[in-house]
């Protein structure tokens, strides 16, 4: 390819189409069916995809077709199909549902306020995963642009990631046909460790998460009355989580929930930690003279990529210090998220939580963990070494650095998924969730120049794909 056209191509469409794109996109609250229950009646996620579909329609070489799929029940799901000039299929992975909203944005942002400053764009969806669909095809459309010859390329963009992608399973089925066999998979969905080269994703951890209720009561009584007669429903959530994680340094201890840790990727690890340096730690707003767990950087990397760990994300029971009185309360919920080690089976783990968590509680107290998301993380098969040397060629020549390769924390259902119905696939997992991004958090961003690069060097696999057909 002209490397320099291409660039001069990519730049021009992000400035003159795609930007407006994502700001608008980001006006629209289209948050996961899990964070919406009712999000059919309130019709974001469908304002979202129309939004997408519209712009694909309108850009999208002439012979192809933008469709938007929907089951009963299921949400929607956005399907761009461009014929091929050479055998083979690439199958081009993103999303449109996003997180909610929380609190700590800084003053003059919000989640569903786009605000471009410094080469960021602001704005919930932004980076996780809204510009991918625009990033895909436009990376597409810059092979068209040079004439060169490459494979079918499928763009399906999900609106269910942000809840386990529970609906996606059924479109793969019904889609199945008309998918066929991709032999290359691209996802634009996940990090990357700084701004200054392409990062490629070597493994994803899974997930394991419900709500932790401990109930002791029918209702709250006097505390001064039932202290030290009847247990407190906080304790036994207290006395639950030890099972699974050690509180002095958040290991999470039971066999089940670990795995080994490839010699390869440990390799890498400690390559990724010479790259990135102190950013694996400092990147994080720490309060006050808090510490991180590790300070081996290369473990810091294994930490967030190889093995489990827990968050509580959220809790019922438990009133507002200003609105607190002196009451024991009848119950404590907790909401666990567990991420999992890559091939630690998501659903097995799920399974083996709730029998940990209910097994013998003190007091005879009733103690339930309900289930809400199973999802088995991801291993990359050995990548082939066309597919390397053109990643690392791209890297090079739109960013100035070669290509690395890490694990991540974060959980994709979809490349599980995809990886047992196309074992034969290579895949790229790439994206542009970097230092302070934010995801999920306040103050989410997109740094539009990475988004550029990447935007270029998608479109240079694109076309050594279609070159090895």
């Amino acid at each position: 390819m002209d490397t320099k056209a291409l660039q001069d191509y990519v730049d021009r469409t992000w400035q003159d189409e795609i930007l407006g794109e994502l700001e608008g996109f980001i006006r629209i609250p289209a948050k996961s069916p899990a964070f919406d229950a009712e999000w059919a009646e309130h019709g974001h996620l469908d304002e979202a995809v129309a939004h997408a579909e519209r712009w694909c329609r309108e850009t999208a070489p002439a012979d192809a077709s933008v469709e938007v799929v929907r089951l009963p029940g299921r949400t929607p799901l956005l399907l761009v199909d461009v014929p091929g000039t050479r055998e083979g299929t690439i199958l081009l992975y993103g999303h449109l549902d996003k997180q909610p909203e929380v609190s700590g944005w800084s003053e003059g942002l919000g989640p569903w306020q786009p605000v471009l400053r410094d080469d960021r764009l602001y704005g919930r969806g932004s980076a996780d995963d809204g510009y991918a669909v625009y990033a895909s095809l436009a990376s597409v459309r810059a092979v068209h642009d040079q004439g060169i010859p490459h494979g079918r390329c499928l763009l399906l963009i999900e609106t269910c990631e942000e809840s386990g992608s529970f609906d996606l399973p059924h479109y793969i089925d019904h889609l199945r046909e008309r998918i066929g066999q991709p032999d290359l998979v691209l996802c634009l969905d996940s990090g990357c460790g700084n701004y200054e080269q392409m990062w490629c994703t070597t493994s994803l951890r899974g997930m394991a998460a419900g709500t932790l209720r401990v109930e002791t009561l029918t209702q709250g009584v006097h505390s001064g009355d039932a202290g030290g007669v009847v247990p407190s429903s906080f304790r036994i959530v207290r006395h639950r989580l030890e099972r699974l994680e050690d509180s002095a340094d958040g290991r999470i201890t039971p066999g089940a929930f670990n795995t080994s840790i490839p010699d390869d990727r440990r390799t890498q690890a400690g390559e990724a930690a010479a790259v990135v340096g102190t950013t694996l730690r400092d990147r994080f707003p720490f309060a006050g003279s808090t510490r991180a767990e590790e300070q081996d950087l290369t473990e810091l990397v294994l930490n967030r990529s190889w093995r489990p760990a827990l968050e509580i994300t959220g809790a019922d029971g438990l009133p507002p210090i200003a609105e607190a009185g002196n009451v024991l309360r009848a119950s404590t919920s907790v909401k666990l998220a567990l991420r999992l080690p890559p091939t630690v089976d998501g659903h097995e783990a799920s399974q083996h939580l709730k029998e940990l968590l209910e097994a013998d509680p003190p007091h005879d107290a009733r103690v339930t963990f309900t289930p809400e998301q199973a999802a088995t993380g991801w291993h990359a098969p050995p990548l082939s070494p066309w597919l390397a040397e053109t990643m690392d060629a791209a890297s090079r020549d739109a960013f100035g650095a070669k290509a690395m390769f890490m694990g991540e924390g974060g959980t994709i259902p979809f490349m599980a998924l995809l990886s047992n119905a196309f074992p034969k696939a290579q895949f790229v997992i790439t994206g542009v969730l970097g230092p302070q991004s934010n995801a999920h958090g306040p103050d989410e961003f997109l740094h539009v120049p990475t988004a550029r690069r990447l935007t270029t060097c998608v479109a240079r696999i694109i076309a050594a794909h279609g070159q090895q057909t």
